[in-house]
């Protein structure tokens, strides 16, 4: 029985301590499960926190980046469905907004102009607590002009560069010289060597793009002044020199004279080599070769014969190498002078000490009849080039010194130019003037110092009867003038003195516009109008579109062009834009006003670049703003929302809208009056057109301002007839009790 006990004792003990040891392992395992879960949820909570944090950080630095051309924006703003799409900057750095019209946003910070453009949306909407600019992607708008197939702005993306604007372009033409393109950047002008970049692939030359930069390709020199197609042979016969300061001339007995660019490193038979070679005629051994003002004699033959390259001359930049011919090297010399061109002897000639430029001269025979002497050349040994007019020498027009004459120069008389055939690439760019548009004879002219504007304006034949010769141009060195357009109509008429024609000088053109004969012709010719001499009619007119205007002209003169109002146009409501610069004015014209009164001032003054828009009479509502109109809504023959001015009163108003149906309770018309700063501040009226009727007292009418609202009430409506019908259901209950015996 003891036994029993025991045992039954330590049974129970044993498994109250297993009980107990269970407990206890749920117990840590519950704490362990609880305390990874912590340590999770903390690291969960902290790795959420970083990304937190780097978005923070990413949004701080967007609301930092400065807003340039070309970027695309998006404007947060819940509910309005114009502001859904994406908004580029213009190259003016302007925004067009819907209801705001241009924001200038260029130059700011990414947070100042969400500020700024909250602050002019809040003028326009209310809800704008959640509104958000968003850069949404940057783009790099730049100009590719010049030497390239298809000119024009290129719109890249943000990590374009050089090779991508060229490529939009259409790339380089044939002729493009490729070691000289130039990055403009705000009036910077920096070079870089693109076939450089080609060659080698070095992305270091190759400069950074930014908005607004202009990459101009330039032409070679070898394809002349007149534009045509040119293939590898052509744009290499007369050589690749560009700088004339540096470039090697080559001439005399070889197979392609002609100017060539310096390499350094080039030796007299690699500057022959480029020439094509020698002639059969060439007295190979006097080559003469000028280095820096040094003349030196080169023996090709002997180079040939016994490979001593200690004999040949070193060639620098801006050499001259000249292979005379074989039969006159008995002529040749260090004392020697070439004399060429159109001269009745040319050839190498003697120059003891103290020959002058005429001795010279006399003995090659003078020049020919067919000579140019206003543009004679002397090439010196150095290979500087001195120009000499020898014509306005003769006539005593130019007070310059007979040039010098050293051993070793050269003598160039030109051929003159034959205007008949139209050879203008034989006058020189730095005596060319070109007279373009409505003259006579057009064209590309030979310009002396003695001459004027108007001298060279009557040797092309003077304008023709079309010129607009109020608006002529002048392009200086083949750049657009800033200045004025010159107006010789006035110039003639009013009399001036001379000093105010314009300064015109060789290198200049002259632009002389042609003015339209009639409506349809002045449409046809809006590429060759300028913005700035135009003015635009739009809407109801007869014609609309873009006319040729004189600041002389009157507002109706203009209006007059376009064949006046139609019978839809809104005469008392016409709008003329006036535009200066970056900012603008807009006037309202009521013509119908001054078609009753004469009165003059009236009338705006009207000047090129305005802009006239004539608006429909009976518009729909939408083209109406809120803020200018008046509703009348109720019991009226046509509600709806009506144009409204400060001459109106209810009374003309209510007559607009067909004035009260026969429904209409006139004791109680109401007109809620708006105010424009705080709803809360809105104020009604009510008023009794019955009784105004009765006895008119023009002071009681109500003010009615543009916004307000008129409300005629219908006769059923109102608190009288409202009780009368209730008066009326109560005796049809009474009756009706007392026939079924209710009472």
């Amino acid at each position: 029985m003891n036994k029993q006990f025991f045992l039954s004792c330590l049974i129970l003990n044993v498994n109250s301590f297993t009980r107990s040891c269970l407990a206890f392992a749920l117990l840590i395992l519950t704490w362990l499960a609880l305390a990874t879960s912590i340590i999770a949820s903390s690291s969960a909570s902290a790795q959420e926190q970083v990304v937190q944090e780097q978005l923070l950080k990413e949004q701080v630095v967007q609301k930092q980046v400065v807003l340039r051309p070309g970027d695309i924006v998006q404007l947060n703003l819940p509910g309005e469905a114009d502001f859904e799409k994406h908004f580029q900057i213009n190259q003016e750095g302007l925004l067009m907004l819907p209801e705001i019209g241009q924001v200038t946003l260029g130059g700011m910070p990414l947070a100042a102009a969400s500020l700024h453009v909250k602050a002019l949306l809040a003028e326009q909407y209310r809800a704008i607590d959640d509104f958000d600019l968003v850069l949404i992607e940057r783009r790099l708008p730049v100009r590719v002009l010049g030497f390239v197939k298809e000119p024009g702005m290129i719109d890249l993306p943000a990590d374009g560069n050089v090779q991508l604007a060229l490529q939009q372009a259409g790339g380089p033409s044939a002729g493009a010289q490729l070691d000289k393109i130039q990055l403009n950047r705000a009036g910077e002008v920096t070079a870089f060597d693109y076939k450089k970049y080609l060659d080698t692939g070095d992305f270091a030359i190759l400069p950074e793009l930014q908005p607004l930069d202009v990459i101009f390709v330039p032409a070679s020199p070898l394809i002349g002044n007149v534009q045509m197609d040119f293939d590898a042979a052509t744009l290499s016969a007369s050589g690749d020199g560009a700088e004339a300061g540096t470039a090697i001339k080559v001439f005399g007995e070889v197979l392609k004279p002609g100017v060539f660019s310096y390499k350094a490193g080039n030796t007299v038979v690699d500057m022959l080599m480029r020439a094509g070679g020698v002639t059969r005629y060439a007295g190979v051994e006097h080559i003469r070769v000028i280095n820096q003002g040094i003349p030196q004699l080169f023996d090709l033959k002997n180079y040939l014969d016994t490979g001593d390259a200690t004999s040949m001359p070193t060639i620098t930049a801006g050499s001259t190498l000249f292979v005379p011919i074989q039969e006159e090297e008995i002529k040749t010399g260090l004392r020697t002078i070439y004399v060429m061109g159109e001269v009745f002897k040319p050839g190498a000639y003697e120059a003891p000490d103290g020959t002058a430029f005429f001795d010279i001269l006399a003995n090659a025979g003078g020049p020919t009849r067919f000579a140019e002497t206003r543009q004679v050349r002397i090439i010196r040994s150095s290979g500087q080039v001195d120009a000499f007019d020898l014509q306005a020498y003769t006539e005593g027009l130019a007070a310059r010194q007979i040039p010098e004459i050293s051993p070793g120069d050269a003598i160039f008389v030109p051929e003159k130019t034959d205007m008949n055939e139209k050879s203008w690439l034989k006058i020189s760019p730095d005596r060319a003037i070109r007279v373009i548009g409505a003259v006579i004879k057009p064209g590309r002219y030979e310009w002396g110092d003695e001459m004027s504007f108007l001298d060279i304006l009557a040797h092309a034949g003077g304008p023709t009867q079309d010129a607009d010769i109020s608006q002529i141009k002048v392009l200086k060195n083949g750049q657009a003038s800033r200045e004025k357009p010159f107006d010789l109509a006035a110039f003639i008429t009013d009399g001036g003195d001379f000093s105010l024609l314009p300064q015109v000088s060789a290198g200049d053109t002259i632009i002389v516009p042609e003015k339209p004969r009639d409506v349809i012709d002045n449409k046809a010719r809006w590429l060759r109008q300028s913005q700035e001499s135009s003015i635009y009619v739009f809407g109801q007119v007869g014609q609309p579109g873009r006319y040729a205007f004189d600041n002389k002209l009157h507002f109706l003169d203009i209006l007059s062009a376009a064949d006046g109002p139609n019978q839809f146009a809104d005469i008392h409501a016409i709008k003329v834009t006036h535009r200066n610069g970056y900012t603008s004015k807009v006037t309202t014209v009521d013509l119908g006003l001054y078609f009753e009164t004469g009165d003059e001032t009236l009338l705006p003054l009207v000047r090129a670049g305005d802009t006239i828009y004539v608006p429909q009479r009976d518009k729909a509502w939408l083209d109406q703003k809120k803020e200018q109109t008046v509703r009348i809504i109720g019991a009226v023959a046509k509600p709806g929302r009506y144009t409204f001015n400060e001459a109106m009163t209810i009374l003309d108003l209510l007559a607009e809208a067909g004035g009260p149906t026969d429904k209409a309770h006139l004791t109680d018309i109401m007109v809620v009056n708006i105010s424009t700063a705080k709803a809360s501040e809105n104020q009604s009226q009510r008023f009794d057109l019955k009784t105004f009727v009765k006895r008119p007292d023009f002071t009681k009418l109500p003010l009615v301002r543009s916004g307000d609202t008129v409300y005629v009430p219908d006769i059923n409506n109102s608190d009288w007839n409202v009780f009368v019908s209730n008066v009326k259901d109560m005796v049809s209950v009474v009756s009706l009790v007392a026939i079924t015996g209710g009472f």
